[in-house]
Formats: C-alpha cells, sequence, structure tokens
C-alpha cells in the first residue's frame, strides 16, 4: 500500500506515470493504439520527422535515387 506523501512515479525521461499497477498498463496501452502521446517521445519524433524533410529537401532527386537504391540492395541481399 502506498505511503501519504509518495510522489507520482516518473518514466525514463521524467514523465508522469499513474502510481498503480493496473493504471499503468492502461496509460501504456493508450500510448501503444495512439489514443494518447508520451510528452518527450512525441517531440522527439516531430525533431526527427523535421530533420528528414530538411534532408529530403536538400538531396537532389538522383541522389535520394541512389540511397534508395543502395537500402534495397542491402535488404533483400540474400
Amino acid at each position: 500500500m502506498p505511503e501519504f506523501g509518495a510522489q507520482m512515479p516518473k518514466g525514463p525521461q521524467g514523465q508522469k506515470r499513474p502510481a498503480d499497477a493496473i493504471g499503468a498498463a492502461v496509460m501504456v496501452a493508450q500510448i501503444a493504439v495512439g489514443e494518447t502521446e508520451d510528452e518527450k517521445v512525441s517531440g522527439r519524433r516531430r525533431s526527427g520527422l523535421a530533420g528528414a524533410s530538411a534532408r529530403a529537401e536538400s538531396l537532389s532527386q538522383k541522389r535520394r535515387t541512389e540511397i534508395a537504391r543502395h537500402a534495397a540492395e542491402k535488404r533483400w541481399k540474400p
């Protein structure tokens, strides 16, 4: 049984988490199906998407094709 004055558990980057096991399980399920977002993870994802679009704009169509062809060869190599 939790003690009075106990603090709420925190995630790896300091996110607030439910103190009880059922609440934590519900929160994890909601994050997994996209009903809610984890604050720190969604911020990093937005940053990554912004960086990816900036990189795509800076590369020529020919270079993007070369990169994609190289990745496909590595993926499907026997």
